[in-house]
């Protein structure tokens, strides 16, 4: 049985983990989702996805009966291929969304904050648990927490003390950017993937390089980096529209191309 499928709504593609009862990360979860994330990034026809685990729960980490059997050779192997696995998700050149149900811990938060946005069901439960295991993240939890969301201090907290966020929490500290009822959050993760998906797809990856990799360098690198970005997006068509749109009819109003590749809503197992 597959444990991740791609589910493609027009546009938008839902990158669904299915490896009841916990969607635990395991080798095999692993492997696949590799093949998913190549698989979309060469996509030209997917504008955005939607990360999400189900009704119940988002994804509840590693498996911890196999990570407990290896020794450190092999765990060090495991984690490098996660971690890669995981940044394959994150430099994704359309943008991404999670959705999040139950629970987002240890592992599944990781993949949720490789996440460009992310919507949280009112009960949602997040965190990173590893160090009441005495262990520590290691799929880019304390990275990605300090990096893309808090400073130190916030992220010592949560990694430390390994406790349980609830989504209004989450949102507060902007651990999440959305929080909405449970049955509407598929819906609503889609309805954001599909405004995004409507705008120009080049301009948006180059939002994404320039945020994502301006922020790991210091700060000239950082705008020498957005300067040769706005130069490239210049030749593209989509440029070329939105300009057009904007001294033709104002602000707003430039409908962007890609839309006629799309397939109807369908499933496609990985």
């Amino acid at each position: 049985m597959s444990r991740v499928r791609l589910e493609a709504h027009g546009p938008v593609v839902v990158l669904r983990l299915t490896n009841p009862p916990l969607n635990a990360f395991d080798s095999v979860q692993r492997q696949e989702l590799g093949v998913a994330a190549r698989d979309l990034a060469d996509a030209r026809a997917v504008r955005a996805v939607v990360l999400y685990g189900g009704e119940r729960l988002f994804a509840a980490g590693a498996d911890i009966k196999a990570l407990a059997a290896m020794g450190p050779e092999e765990i060090r192997g495991w984690n490098r291929a996660l971690q890669r696995t995981f940044d394959e998700v994150a430099r994704l050149p359309m943008p991404v969304v999670a959705g999040i149900t139950g629970y987002a811990l240890g592992g599944g938060l990781e993949l949720a904050l490789a996440a460009d946005y992310r919507v949280a069901a009112e009960d949602a439960v997040l965190g990173q648990p590893e160090v009441l295991l005495g262990i520590i993240p290691g799929s880019g939890g304390t990275q990605r927490l300090t990096r893309r969301l808090f400073g130190p201090a916030r992220s010592k907290n949560l990694l430390m003390t390994g406790r349980n966020v609830r989504a209004e929490e989450a949102l507060r500290i902007g651990l999440v950017d959305e929080v909405v009822p449970a049955d509407q959050l598929l819906e609503s993760a889609l309805g954001y993937a599909r405004i995004l998906a409507e705008g120009p797809a080049a301009a948006l990856e180059a939002v994404k390089e320039a945020v994502d990799h301006g922020a790991d360098t210091a700060v000239s690198a950082g705008l020498a980096l957005e300067r040769s970005l706005f130069t490239g997006v210049f030749s593209t068509a989509d440029a070329a529209t939105g300009l057009r749109s904007f001294i033709e009819h104002g602000p707003g109003k430039a409908h962007f191309g890609g839309d006629a590749d799309h397939d109807d809503t369908k499933e496609r197992k990985v």
